[in-house]
């Protein structure tokens, strides 16, 4: 696993890019879903010709402006709404350096956060800047009419929103239930603490995920009926059977290459 903390920002969303292609950054993603503040036309630019599926949450999509290549066609229902004009010729212009970017960031030569501060100097766009937005338009566009127009796509984007924010929940029980120096890292950003408890929610998330499997096995095993459709809902951030109050030590058991007995569910509680 590879983890690093970045405040979500369009460009500080780029870190995104830095993390897969990091050396212990795991199999890489073929499609990348964020909240509505982490993207730009040129997030979406540089994720598509990197080789990503780029589909951020959309907020406020009525006001949401689409983009048009030829400025004289009719869209019909959409004509007032793609007032945006995407200028091909200023893409084509930037092509090779565009490519020459994107093949710097692919091979590690430069990272995506600094190609992006690179795009922004002084905080506007330079000309290769804006070339890389007006492509990622493109895509942009087709974003927003597949997330109004295909059910199945938006609720892939919702599910997986839900399962990140279930991964914000279980940070937040952690914090609030923990009043020491994990609770003292998420006010006050100390980036080691914040280390410490990435770590912790890994933990928590690998023990869930290995014991949820266990009990569906389990369960399978003695003919109890379990629905794929349900198992595809399961979250491995579950948090009420964690208790982070108060001081712990911890002693190995003695497990062999086994796990511990399940739980009988109608069983008491003997701790």
């Amino acid at each position: 696993m590879a983890g690093r903390v970045v405040s979500g920002t369009p460009r500080d969303s780029l870190h995104v890019i830095d993390l897969i292609y990091s050396q212990d950054g795991g199999k890489r993603p073929e499609v990348i879903i964020s909240d509505t503040g982490s993207y730009s036309d040129i997030v979406f630019g540089l994720l598509r010709l990197l080789g990503f599926d780029y589909r951020p949450q959309l907020a406020d999509l009525p006001d949401t402006k689409l983009w048009r290549i030829n400025a004289s066609a009719d869209y019909g229902p959409l004509d007032a709404t793609a007032r945006g004009r995407i200028d091909l010729a200023r893409v084509r212009r930037h092509w090779p350096d565009i490519l020459r970017l994107v093949a710097s960031i692919h091979t590690g030569t430069i990272s995506a956060y600094d190609a992006m501060r690179m795009l922004q100097a002084g905080g506007n766009l330079t000309q290769l800047g804006e070339a890389l937005a007006h492509l990622g338009r493109i895509f942009k566009t087709l974003h927003v009419l597949a997330y109004v127009d295909l059910l199945p796509y938006r609720r892939e984007i919702k599910g997986m929103r839900n399962l990140q924010e279930g991964r914000y929940d279980l940070g937040r029980h952690v914090f609030h239930g923990r009043k020491g120096e994990l609770y003292r890292a998420y006010h006050e950003g100390m980036e080691d603490q914040h280390g410490a408890l990435g770590l912790v929610l890994n933990c928590i998330t690998l023990w869930n995920t290995v014991y949820l499997d266990t009990a569906i096995k389990q369960l399978r095993a003695t003919g109890y009926p379990i629905l794929d459709a349900d198992v595809a809902r399961l979250s491995p951030y579950l948090r009420k059977h964690i208790n982070v109050h108060g001081h712990y030590s911890f002693q190995l058991p003695e497990l062999g290459e086994g796990r511990r007995t399940l739980r009988d569910p109608d069983a008491g509680d003997e701790e």
